[in-house]
C-alpha cells in the first residue's frame, strides 16, 4: 500500500508550483544631491569669467558698432568700422604679416623641437641636465628675451661681423625692412620650441622599443626606422604642436614689442600689435571691429584644425 502524498509545508511552496509576482517598486529613484562643495568653487570662476571675459568682450562688440574713441561721445554708425577695415592697408599688411610669421615659425619650431627630442631621447651623457637645460627659454618672460636679443642683435652681432670682416652682418638685422622679421621667428622660436620638445619627448617615450627592435631585425637603418616607424607614431604629436604653435604664433605681441616695435616703419606689425597701438590712438571702435574678426578668424582657424584632428583620428 502506497503512501499518501504529503501536503505543502509552511516553509515554502512545492517543486513545479510558481510564485505570483510581487508588486512593482513603482518609485522613481532618488537623484544624488550636490555637494555644495562644488558650487562653492565653480560659481566664483564662472562669476569672475562672465563679468571680466564674456561681458567685456560684449561690450566691446557693442563699440566696434560705434565711433567711440576711448574716451567722451560716442554715435552708432553700424558696420561701417568693418567696411573700412578692409580697405585699410595696414590692417591688411598686419593680417599678411601675422599669418606668413605663423606658418614660418610653426614650421621652424617643429622641426628643431623634433631634432632636438630624437637627440635628448638618445643614448647621450648628461641626458637629464641637458633636458633641464633646453627648458630654461620657456619659463622667461617672452618680453625680456626680446630686450636680450634686441642688444644682441643692434650691438653685439654688427661689433663681431666688423671685426671678422663681414660686410653684410654690420648692420642690424632689425634696421632692414625686408629681413627684420628673421630676426623674430628666431627669437620666437627659441622661446617655443621648449614646449614642443617636451609633447615629443613624451611620444618617443611612448614608442614600444619592440617596435624599433624588429625594425632593426628586417635590417632597417636609422633612416628608414625614423621614416617608417617613427615618424608615423608621432604623428598625433606632431598634429597636436602645430595646432598650439599656430593659435600662439597668431597672438604675437610681446616679442615683437622687445625686438622692433613694429619697425622699421610698419613692417613687423601683428594683428595684436595694430589693435593695441589703435586702442591709444583715438582708434578704439575701429581696432575693436578689427579685434572681432581677428576673433572669428581665430575661431575658424581652430574648428579648421580641430576638424583635420578628427578626419585623421588624431589621439594624444
Amino acid at each position: 500500500m502506497s503512501a499518501p502524498a504529503s501536503a505543502p509545508t509552511a516553509a515554502g511552496p512545492t517543486r513545479g508550483t510558481t510564485e505570483p509576482p510581487g508588486p512593482r517598486d513603482t518609485r522613481r529613484p532618488r537623484r544624488r544631491r550636490t555637494d555644495r562643495t562644488y558650487y562653492l568653487m565653480l560659481v566664483p570662476a564662472l562669476l569672475l569669467f562672465t563679468v571680466f571675459i564674456t561681458g567685456t568682450g560684449l561690450v566691446g562688440m557693442f563699440y566696434s558698432l560705434t565711433n567711440y574713441a576711448g574716451f567722451g561721445d560716442w554715435k552708432f554708425v553700424g558696420l561701417r568700422n568693418y567696411t573700412s577695415m578692409f580697405s585699410d592697408p595696414r590692417i591688411l599688411e598686419s593680417y599678411g604679416f601675422t599669418l606668413w610669421f605663423a606658418v614660418v615659425t610653426t614650421i621652424v619650431v617643429n622641426a628643431g623641437a623634433l631634432l632636438l627630442a630624437l637627440g635628448l631621447n638618445g643614448r647621450i651623457k648628461w641626458k637629464r641636465a641637458l633636458r633641464g637645460i633646453y627648458i630654461i627659454p620657456m619659463v622667461i618672460s617672452g618680453i625680456v628675451i626680446a630686450y636680450v636679443f634686441n642688444f644682441l642683435f643692434s650691438h653685439a652681432v654688427p661689433q663681431i661681423a666688423a671685426q671678422i670682416g663681414w660686410a653684410g652682418g654690420e648692420t642690424s638685422l632689425l634696421a632692414n625692412e625686408n629681413w627684420a622679421w628673421v630676426a623674430i621667428v628666431i627669437v620666437t622660436a627659441w622661446q617655443a620650441t621648449p614646449s614642443a620638445v617636451i609633447i615629443y619627448l613624451a611620444g618617443l617615450l611612448a614608442i614600444p622599443k619592440e617596435v624599433y627592435e624588429a625594425a632593426e631585425l628586417d635590417g632597417a637603418g636609422p633612416w628608414r626606422r625614423f621614416r617608417s616607424v617613427t615618424l608615423p607614431l608621432l604623428i598625433g604629436y606632431v598634429v597636436i604642436n602645430t595646432i598650439l604653435g599656430f593659435k600662439n604664433f597668431l597672438n604675437a605681441y610681446d616679442i615683437i614689442v622687445g625686438l622692433t616695435n613694429g619697425g622699421p616703419g610698419t613692417s613687423t606689425m601683428s594683428v595684436a600689435m595694430t589693435i593695441f597701438t589703435g586702442f591709444a590712438g583715438g582708434e578704439y571702435a575701429f581696432q575693436m571691429a578689427n579685434a572681432v574678426v581677428f576673433f572669428l578668424f581665430t575661431v575658424t582657424v581652430s574648428l579648421l584644425q580641430l576638424l583635420l584632428v578628427r578626419n585623421r583620428e588624431v589621439r594624444v
